[in-house]
């Protein structure tokens, strides 16, 4: 009978938590139901930027909010938004060798995102997030464009991801 009551409690402990609380450690307010991310646009500081690369992140990092949370995309009247820009877009070579040559060259894509919460102005911020992936100096850098841009947007929008969801 004890060990019933007990189960009970906890089942009930349980699913009152999970109202804003996931195991990922993602914490969004019940009041908090809808998001909108507007497309991300290219700064004049990333003008060697591929055209559609806002577009790319803007889809990226909405389908990520979608997948791992309960939110739902608006476009009227959103409790949160999303906005910002490419702010960084460059190749670069690094690592010198002792003969004067590179050994790698690297992607480094920099974004500028502002958060506006529409039902807490306190937490609203505007924060650049940033990550980079090396890649060979002897490979042309179309082929593999695709797939770093891909892995960095990952990591941006996760980093943008923990920065809203697990402060609150």
């Amino acid at each position: 009978m004890i060990t019933a009551i007990r189960l009970t409690i906890v089942s009930v402990l349980i699913c009152t938590i999970s109202g804003c609380y996931s195991f990922k450690g993602v914490s969004i307010p019940e009041e908090t139901t809808s998001f909108y991310v507007q497309d991300f646009e290219i700064s004049n500081r990333a003008l060697k930027a591929p055209r559609q690369l806002g577009t790319v992140f803007t889809d990226q990092f909405k389908r990520k909010v979608l997948r791992e949370s309960r939110l739902n995309f608006t476009e009227t009247a959103p409790d949160i938004e999303f906005a910002g820009e490419i702010s960084r877009f460059a190749i670069r070579s690094v690592a010198p060798q002792p003969d004067e040559t590179t050994s790698f060259s690297r992607l480094d894509i920099a974004i500028k995102v502002d958060y506006t919460d529409h039902l807490n102005e306190e937490n609203n911020w505007s924060k650049s997030f940033s990550d980079f992936r090396n890649f060979d100096q002897n490979v042309n850098f179309l082929d593999v464009q695709d797939q770093l841009v891909k892995e960095i947007f990952e990591q941006i929008s996760e980093d943008i991801f923990n920065e809203t969801f697990s402060n609150w």
